[in-house]
């Protein structure tokens, strides 16, 4: 893998560019972040693409390459795909790369928040952080990385559950709302992964 952090390569205005992912959550906030751009983003659902990839990965980094090379050699399309997760300071910073794992080890998500919050009660800490790595793979097959970070707090109770995964619980350091309770903008501001994406828009269109 070659990370390459100030080599650019042009991107031709409204080439397409696949976001390996099936989830419709992050393909939204995706596409809300890459609307003022002429780069023209499809999703698998889009290609009809059904195969995924195991996420073997002991890191964010390797697994988001796993995704974008993946997805770049069935369709000959750049690709970028990212891997985020919850490191929670009451869980020894767990479950970080077992993210998704981990909430769909409990029976529903209220039982997976019960058991996070009850931690953080019983050792009082309840600093956490969301870490998103992005990779992008390109025509020449090299692997660009990206990556965001935003500190925050796990709250006493979930609030209303319009986020996904563990926005209900999560609040960013300097704000009196959850993920959850942010609408997409106000997310898009602040989140981890809208810090690694426009970290990527920079580079396709510097």
């Amino acid at each position: 893998m070659r990370l390459l952090k100030n080599k650019k390569k042009h991107f031709h205005q409204n080439k397409k560019i696949l976001f390996f992912s099936n989830n419709f959550y992050k393909i939204k906030e995706i596409k809300n972040l890459f609307k003022k751009h002429s780069i023209d983003i499809v999703s698998l659902r889009e290609l009809s693409v059904k195969k995924e990839p195991f996420e073997s990965g002991t890191n964010f980094i390797e697994n988001a390459k796993i995704k974008s090379e993946f997805g770049n050699n069935i369709t000959d399309l750049p690709c970028f795909a990212d891997d985020s997760g919850i490191c929670i300071d009451a869980l020894n910073l767990k479950p970080g790369v077992y993210s998704k794992r981990f909430i769909e080890s409990f029976s529903n998500r209220e039982d997976c928040f019960k058991y996070i919050i009850n931690k953080t009660k019983k050792t009082n800490r309840s600093g956490a952080y969301f870490k998103t790595s992005i990779c992008l793979t390109t025509d020449n097959k090299h692997n660009i990385i990206f990556e965001g970070m935003v500190k925050g707090n796990i709250t006493n109770i979930p609030s209303k559950d319009n986020g996904f995964g563990y926005d209900p619980i999560f609040k960013p350091v300097g704000f009196m709302k959850t993920f959850a309770e942010m609408t997409l903008s106000e997310k898009n501001k602040v989140s981890h992964r809208a810090i690694a994406i426009n970290k990527l828009i920079d580079f396709l269109t510097n």
